[in-house]
């Protein structure tokens, strides 16, 4: 369960649909604005940011409960899902 965030969650809501066609069907991927990540956090194994909030990176690590990550801004500017895949599984420890 991944849950994908950048300024207003549409960027992200790209990424996602680029990630649901390389899953299997049950793995659940949202997209939302980075502001209302924390009332989403009890349903996700981990939050990925996209880069143009990377200066909250800090402080949502601080906050949340679950592990939080930055997408590397090349991977985020070609929507490259695999490696985004790769980077959500290691953050989530699975």
């Amino acid at each position: 369960r991944i849950l994908l965030a950048c300024g207003a969650g549409l960027s992200t809501s790209i990424l996602m649909k680029k990630m649901e066609n390389i899953v299997r069907e049950d793995l659940k991927i949202e997209a939302v604005p980075v502001g209302n990540v924390e009332g989403y956090q009890d349903e996700y194994d981990c939050i990925l940011i996209g880069p143009q909030v990377s200066y909250r990176l800090d402080e949502l690590k601080q906050t949340l409960k679950i592990p939080v990550a930055g997408i590397p801004p090349l991977d985020y500017a070609v929507g490259n899902a695999e490696n985004v895949m790769k980077l959500a599984h290691k953050t989530a420890g699975k």
